[in-house]
């Protein structure tokens, strides 16, 4: 059983839906609940994206970083 709620590999989506499927997804988290994404690249924008969309109501801690993939741990505050 894994540790995450749900885990997302961004890679299988088209650029025009990804951020759509990782948001969705957060936003079916319960508090206190984690998600991973996985990305072949950094996905810097998307954190500013979610500091501008739901300050203060995310974790956000890097499991693996690069070079050629990456994971971020994505937890619910609230």
């Amino acid at each position: 059983m894994s540790q995450y709620a749900a885990t997302v590999k961004a890679m299988e989506y088209p650029p025009q839906l990804k951020h759509k499927v990782i948001f969705q997804t957060f936003e079916s988290l319960q508090p206190n609940e984690e998600m991973l994404l996985i990305n072949d690249h950094d996905p810097v924008p998307l954190r500013y994206q979610f500091e501008l969309e739901h300050p203060g109501k995310f974790t956000w801690e890097y499991v693996e970083r690069g070079p050629s993939l990456f994971q971020v741990k994505i937890g619910r505050v609230e």
